[in-house]
């Protein structure tokens, strides 16, 4: 029987078809993207570089010996791969269970083609299962806690976490987000709100499921 990580490892290696041989691209941030850098080292194919979202990414991808670059010094990524905590069915997605959806969303909307990668658990009918990551300046964090109270969510600080921009992040439990779009902007109009983990404006083009039965690749459009 598949496992959970088996069901992983199926999305990232099917995942290596989409990526362009001499182009730059982008590589999110956990552990099913661990997979996907892994069955890229091992693929053969060749590409000029890679931008990263995490500290955890760029190690990694040093270790398999995939060259790092910024994003400031390339004009376009040809595709972005990235995991997922909960995807709908129209490829809106929760992420920053890692606390790196900022960058994440960053290389995102630089990429010409953004796959979602995860196993079959992530997807969902509804998005807010999973609580809603928030980066948040230190100092507005009792001033965002409460917007988001009188929002209908139940904010909780992530303890002993600072994100790489050495932000705070606060986990929202029971939001409503039955129109993602619309929460998504509310939330980062919010003074104090660095970014949050909808990824609805940064939807996924390709969603790419592990499944017991195999890889199974979503398009809507």
């Amino acid at each position: 029987m598949a496992t959970q990580d088996d069901l992983k490892r199926m999305a990232a290696e099917k995942a290596v078809d989409f990526v362009p041989e001499g182009e730059y691209i982008g590589i999110g941030t956990g552990s099913t993207v661990n997979y996907f850098i892994k069955a890229l080292a091992v693929s053969g194919k060749k590409i000029k570089g890679a931008v990263s979202t995490s500290a955890k990414t760029r190690a990694l991808m040093a270790e398999y010996g995939i060259p790092e670059v910024e994003l400031g010094d390339v004009s376009r990524l040809a595709v972005y791969v990235d995991g997922a905590d909960e995807i709908n069915h129209t490829l809106q997605m929760i992420k920053g269970g890692g606390a790196a959806h900022l960058p994440e969303k960053i290389v995102a909307s630089a990429s010409d083609l953004f796959i979602c990668i995860a196993d079959e658990s992530k997807y969902v009918t509804r998005l807010g299962k999973f609580p809603l990551p928030v980066e948040v300046v230190p100092m507005a964090r009792s001033l965002v806690s409460r917007q988001l109270v009188a929002l209908g969510g139940e904010p909780e600080l992530r303890l002993g976490c600072q994100t790489e921009h050495g932000n705070l992040i606060v986990d929202v439990h029971g939001l409503d987000l039955s129109k993602p779009l619309t929460m998504e902007e509310t939330i980062n109009n919010i003074p104090g709100v660095v970014e949050n983990g909808i990824f609805a404006r940064n939807a996924a083009d390709i969603l790419i499921l592990g499944r017991p039965t195999g890889a199974e690749v979503i398009k809507i459009r």
